[in-house]
Formats: C-alpha cells, structure tokens, sequence
C-alpha cells in the first residue's frame, strides 16, 4: 500500500507562515509527479502547487511569489513554504502524488487526508 501523511497546518495571522510536509511512504517504486492541493468551504478543490512528471514546478497565480514548493526525493516528502497569508488561503490543503508501486507497470494517483490551514486574526 502508499501513503501520504501531511503536516504542518495550523492557524496563523494574516501576513504569517507555516510550512507544510507531505511524506509518501509503502511499496513506491517511482513518483512521477507529487504537490498540492486545497479546497475552500463551498468550493472545489484547485491546484496550488505541484512537481510535473516532466520534472518543473507549477503555482497557482494566486500564490505566485508567496508559496514555494520543495522536494526531498531521498525521504519521497514534499514541502510548501507558505508566506504573506491572507485570510483567502483558509482551506483544507491535500497532497497529491502519482506514484507507481513497486512491481508494478501504471501510475495511480494518491491522495493524503489533508490539512487544516486557517488564516486569522
């Protein structure tokens, strides 16, 4: 089996930082594509920031110069740096991976439980 655990979330003021983790671990052979991302009360889920399989980055615009994502490949984890937050960033934050398992030939995507980020004075 795999799995994505996050951390990091929290609640933070408005103009604060937080970082959150995302690991992946169980029977991976290869990742070939892992991010984030989050969905408001009311709204969908929507890409914030993610590695593409051809090996770049991609960011939302609006997190463009706030958010900055990161990677680990030795430990599978994913980062998000997330500062200057407003209250607009208030969601559940999800990790998302497309992972191959081990012996096996196709790429499934995966999901973590997600984590709580609450921007608030």
């Amino acid at each position: 089996q795999v799995q994505l655990v996050e951390s990091g979330g929290g609640l933070v003021q408005p103009g604060g930082s937080l970082r959150l983790a995302c690991a992946a671990s169980g029977s991976i052979g290869s990742i070939n594509a892992m991010g984030w991302y989050r969905q408001a009360p009311g709204k969908q889920r929507e890409l914030v920031a993610a590695f593409t399989s051809g090996g770049g980055t991609v960011y939302a615009d609006f997190v463009k110069g706030r958010f900055t994502i990161s990677r680990n490949n030795s430990k599978n984890t994913v980062y998000l740096q997330m500062n200057s937050l407003k209250p607009e960033d208030t969601a559940v934050y999800y990790c998302n991976a497309r992972i191959r398992r081990t012996f096996q030939t196709i790429y499934d995507d995966y999901w973590g439980q997600g984590t709580q980020v609450t921007v608030s004075s």
